[in-house]
């Protein structure tokens, strides 16, 4: 049996249940490598790059209600949010910029084409059972090319059908309400239709009119007016459904297929300045797709897995207020993608193996903008991968080949990119007793300009060339059993540098009103995170959790020390948004009739500009919850209760400018589990 720490795959919960469902006592099993499960803060603190990780239990914990909420508490990310439930919230890992971090959903990563990001407010926690979060990469390397073309992966793992012995049906049911018209209800049905067959079904939907209130200052300087306010144009409605089939057909060939709607209808609140509280403007956005993965081992050495996906995406953008001739804006984009990867694992030897995987897929786009480019493109990955692991060494390499082909209907188009992207990494453990280990690791990437960024109206370049990141990172990492009252403990150190070059910026062409992008910016990264997790168990029915993570880092644009130039205005100063230190931490106090939690985020100052003077400086921030959840078994039936409050400082904050946080709230969530 490999030792544990690997990454458990997508098809891990399913493989599992396969093995349960039907054992021949007269064969032998050999359990695969990528089927090894651990404790996840275990696996954390082996892996040989920094993975953080959320399981379904602990996301409880977090007094969070979307994946945006969640990712918060993860070391090194910054998470944009511009207020409230429907705001727009993206992900940056290490400061690197939402662009280069990946998101994927069910082992299948999520594409946006146009803006190169994705929007983490659309997915609810309901159906998550776990969250990860992997540096550079993660310690699998059998997966698609695509998590190897990523500075960072978030990774969803959505709930898989799981069935206690005699039973066929599972029924799970919550509705959440709380503060400023939140009104949310979600169903999940799971059928075993045979012993190789299961089927699951879920869907929510989400209400909510956000008119939270807020302080409204008319100047910067203390002793200016102020009034009370609430928010405006800040109502948001999604659904969201699903639909997964699961095919278990022996402990060594599993298959999925799942489809995925969703939809949101909701106000954009303009910035809260001058005197001017409207806001009219309106986004739609529909989303659904198709994925298949199969896997099978065929024998020992040799293993197999594939996936397939469509996805269409649809969003729609109305400014009923435009002060232009056409009296309104209205804008309409349409996005599509075609995916094909396959994957093969050969295990040379026990310690060792070797994967290849190769990845196609078509992206177009369409608008209904005069002289519209119509961009479609070609992209074909294929990544060799490596890993060596014993007692005390863990290696791990890859090579990631990158073939780029696009065309444009209109207006010329980006042409072909070429790339290899290098990458090595290495855990060690120099005390055959103790749970410490050294780890290292090098990632040399690059992103693809976006759409928006090629061929959006005048604002667009087709020359654009891609984004390049380089990543270092060295770490300690220690985890311990130490006694019974101290189960468990845990803590990891990183010190990481990294260097974007070619930074896409946007800058003023004719004037101040007309910009473009080019190629022009250079950044340096330096910083630390910090993480620790604590388990206590004072006596047999209480259990106490403690975790929390601290990073200090310097994100400084490097692109021009020439002071008489605009670039040298803002030469080895912070970049936006990016707070020199900030933190998180959760509590949480597990007995046999209640359970309590206790969550705090903080953050540092920070510039809204990439000048760091006195007018763009925003100040440090701190939110804490609250939550307390009771839970009941009642003829087979489990029911739960939980009330939270939320932000109990009643600080409306700002993560972004002129876009307050909402301050104090309450949330309570009631559900049942058959």
């Amino acid at each position: 049996m490999y030792p544990s720490g690997f990454y458990i795959d997508p098809f891990l919960s399913t493989s599992l249940f396969a093995q349960q469902q039907r054992v021949d006592t007269a064969r032998t099993y050999y359990i695969p490598e990528i089927t090894v499960s651990d404790i996840h803060q275990t696996r954390e603190v082996r892996s040989t790059a920094p993975l953080q990780i959320f399981s379904k239990d602990a996301l409880k914990n977090l007094n969070a209600l979307q994946v945006s909420d969640a990712v918060k508490h993860f070391a090194g990310v910054t998470v944009k949010d511009y207020g409230g439930i429907g705001g727009l919230k993206t992900i940056s890992i290490r400061s690197l910029g939402a662009q280069h971090t990946a998101v994927g959903y069910d082992g299948i990563t999520l594409t946006d084409c146009q803006t190169g990001q994705i929007d983490l407010g659309r997915f609810s926690l309901d159906n998550v059972d776990q969250l990860s979060l992997s540096n550079g990469q993660s310690d699998n390397i059998f997966q698609p090319a695509r998590f190897f073309a990523s500075a960072g992966i978030l990774n969803i793992q959505t709930l898989t059908p799981r069935f206690e012995d005699g039973k066929h049906t599972n029924i799970s049911a919550s509705f959440k309400t709380g503060s400023w018209g939140l009104v949310n209800p979600s169903l999940l049905l799971e059928q075993r239709i045979s012993r190789k067959w299961t089927v699951s079904a879920n869907g929510e939907w989400m209400s909510s009119d956000g008119h939270y209130p807020y302080t409204l200052y008319y100047g910067n300087e203390e002793g200016d007016l102020s009034s009370r306010e609430k928010r405006k144009n800040t109502d948001v409605q999604t659904f969201r459904a699903e639909a997964g089939l699961y095919g278990n057909f022996s402990d060594k060939e599993q298959w999925r297929l799942k489809a995925y709607y969703f939809q949101s209808s909701r106000g954009l609140p303009n910035a809260t300045t001058f005197y001017y509280t409207h806001s009219s403007q309106r986004l739609w956005d529909k989303n659904t797709f198709i994925q298949s993965q199969y896997k099978k081992e065929f024998n020992r050495q040799w293993v197999f897995q594939t996936s397939a996906k469509w996805n269409w995406s649809y969003q729609r953008y109305l400014d009923p207020d435009y002060k232009g001739s056409t009296g309104e804006i209205e804008n309409s984009y349409y996005q599509q993608e075609y995916y094909l990867s396959g994957s093969m694992l050969y295990r040379l030897l026990n310690n060792l193996s070797f994967s290849l995987s190769s990845d196609g897929s078509i992206n177009t786009m369409n608008a209904n903008l005069n002289d519209f480019a119509h961009p479609t493109r070609y992209s074909w990955l294929t990544a060799f991968a490596g890993k060596y692991v014993n007692n005390w060494l863990t290696l791990s390499a890859s090579a990631l080949a990158t073939v780029i082909y696009e065309q444009a209907d209109k207006g010329g188009s980006a042409g072909n990119h070429r790339k290899l992207s290098p990458y090595v990494s290495a855990s060690f453990k120099p005390f055959d007793k103790e749970e410490f280990r050294i780890r290292i690791f090098y990632k040399d990437i690059f992103r693809l300009p976006s759409f928006n960024d090629l061929y959006y109206g005048e604002t667009g370049n087709n020359k654009l060339k891609p984004e390049n990141a380089r990543q270092y990172n060295i770490g300690l990492t220690y985890s311990k059993d130490v006694c019974p009252f101290l189960p468990y403990l845990s803590a990891t150190v990183d010190a990481y540098y990294n260097k974007i070059t070619d930074k896409i910026i946007a800058y003023p062409t004719k004037n101040l009103a007309v910009w473009s992008m080019r190629n022009l910016g250079s950044v340096e990264i330096k910083g630390i995170d910090v993480t620790g997790n604590v388990s206590l168990q004072p006596c047999e029915k209480l259990r106490i959790n403690l975790s929390g993570n601290y990073t200090y880092q310097q994100a400084l644009d490097v692109t021009n020390p020439d002071p008489a130039s605009e670039e040298g205005r803002t030469y080895k100063h912070q970049i936006a948004y990016t707070p020199r230190v900030s933190g998180s931490g959760q509590v949480g106090i597990e007995t046999s009739w209640v359970n309590l939690s206790y969550s705090f985020l903080f953050s540092g100052k920070r510039y809204t500009q990439g000048e760091n003077i006195t007018e763009n400086r925003m100040e440090s921030y701190s939110d804490h919850s609250i939550s307390v959840g009771r839970e009941l078994t009642i003829r087979k039936i489990n029911t739960s209760i939980h009330i939270e409050v939320l932000n109990i400082a009643n600080n409306n904050y700002e993560i972004i400018k002129n876009f307050p946080m909402p301050g104090r709230s309450v949330r309570a969530t009631f559900s049942i589990k058959y």
